[in-house]
C-alpha cells in the first residue's frame, strides 16, 4: 500500500547554516500537517468502512423482506432478537424488518452526508494550507 506524505510549498526553503532554524520550524509545520492530513484520512475511512457495514445489513434486510413477502401471513419463520432465536409468523416479522430497513436507509444516508462533509472539509484544509499529496 502506497504511503503518503504530505507537503506545503509555502514551507519549502533551502539548507543552508544561516536558516537552520527557519527549517526546523519548517519540519515541525509539516509533522503537524502530516498529522492533520492522517486525522482527516482515517475519519474518513472508518466513515467508509461504517458506510460499508451498513449498505451489507440493509441489503440482507432487503433480502429476507423479499424472501418473506410472497409467503402466507401464517407461516413459520425465525427470527434473531439480541443473540436469541424466536419463533413468530411471517405476519409479525415482516413490519419490524421493515421498520428496521427504513432505519437502516436513514443512517446510510446520514454517513454519506457526513463522508461528503469531512470530505469538503479536507480538501479546504487542503487548499488552506497550500497542501500537496506525494504518494512514496
Amino acid at each position: 500500500m502506497a504511503q503518503s506524505q504530505v507537503s506545503a510549498k509555502k514551507q519549502q526553503g533551502t539548507s543552508s547554516p544561516n536558516n537552520q532554524g527557519s527549517n526546523c520550524h519548517s519540519l515541525t509545520i509539516q509533522a503537524e500537517l502530516q498529522q492533520q492530513y492522517t486525522t482527516y484520512k482515517n475519519n474518513l475511512q472508518q466513515l467508509a468502512e461504517r458506510i460499508g457495514s451498513v449498505e451489507q445489513e440493509t441489503e440482507e434486510h432487503k433480502l429476507v423482506l423479499e424472501t418473506l413477502k410472497p409467503l402466507p401471513d401464517s407461516r413459520k419463520c425465525f427470527r434473531m432478537i439480541n443473540g436469541v432465536l424466536v419463533e413468530r409468523t411471517v405476519k409479525d416479522v415482516i413490519p419490524a424488518l421493515q421498520t428496521n430497513s427504513d432505519g437502516l436507509r436513514k443512517v446510510l444516508d446520514e454517513l454519506v452526508k457526513q463522508y461528503k462533509r469531512q470530505q469538503e472539509e479536507m480538501e479546504k484544509w487542503k487548499k488552506k494550507n497550500n497542501v500537496q499529496i506525494v504518494q512514496q
